[in-house]
């Protein structure tokens, strides 16, 4: 197990039933970097927050510098691990759902942006955001291994996701208080993977 992942348990004890997914999570994700491959995320209300959260710690520095291996004409840039939030797309989101319908919004990104050996983080307090589990489908068609970040029973997505992290809580407040320590050991350990410094 990595440090950063046995460091969470410690600090988290509650999560030792969720170790076992948080590991299989992490070991999809670095085959899916290893093939320089991308990341999709999607959640509703905090979770797009979290999804945002995310691609933050991914697509630059987390606590290394990510200095570049090559040079490039312009001075001060970081390496990532690709990372797309679904959620951010909001011009796009909105003309879908009034032309379309809503529940297909993320789905139809993943449809265009997912290709095979691509990962959707699919994060729903519930398990079952109809928008969420669209696009949960729609990346299972497209051969993408699909992660559910969820709480309480684990909702309807835990049986279409490849891997389920089922936080030991029920309100979505505390659901989602631990779905931050839990994606910030992830990120910290795929950094520490991929970056030297």
């Amino acid at each position: 197990m990595g440090k950063y992942i046995d460091e969470l348990i410690s600090r988290y004890p509650k999560l030792e039933s969720s170790k076992e997914s948080i590991l299989n999570a992490y070991n999809i994700l670095v085959d899916c970097f290893n093939e320089d491959k991308k990341l999709l995320l999607c959640g509703n209300g905090g979770s797009s927050s979290d999804c945002d959260h995310i691609v933050g710690e991914l697509m630059k520095g987390f606590c290394k510098k990510r200095t570049p291996k090559e040079k490039y004409s312009v001075d001060n840039l970081q390496d990532g691990l690709m990372a797309i939030n679904l959620c951010a797309h909001t011009a796009l989101s909105y003309a879908f759902a009034n032309d379309v319908n809503f529940e297909n919004s993320f789905a139809n990104q993943v449809l265009n942006y997912g290709r095979k050996g691509d990962v959707l983080l699919g994060i729903t307090t519930s398990g079952n955001s109809k928008n969420v589990i669209a696009a949960s489908k729609v990346a299972k068609d497209k051969n993408m291994k699909v992660i559910a970040l969820t709480g309480a029973s684990g909702g309807n997505i835990k049986n279409i996701a490849d891997v389920s992290i089922i936080v030991p809580e029920d309100e979505t407040y505390k659901i989602q208080e631990l779905h931050l320590p839990i994606y910030h050991a992830l990120c910290l350990e795929l950094e520490d993977k991929f970056f030297k410094e």
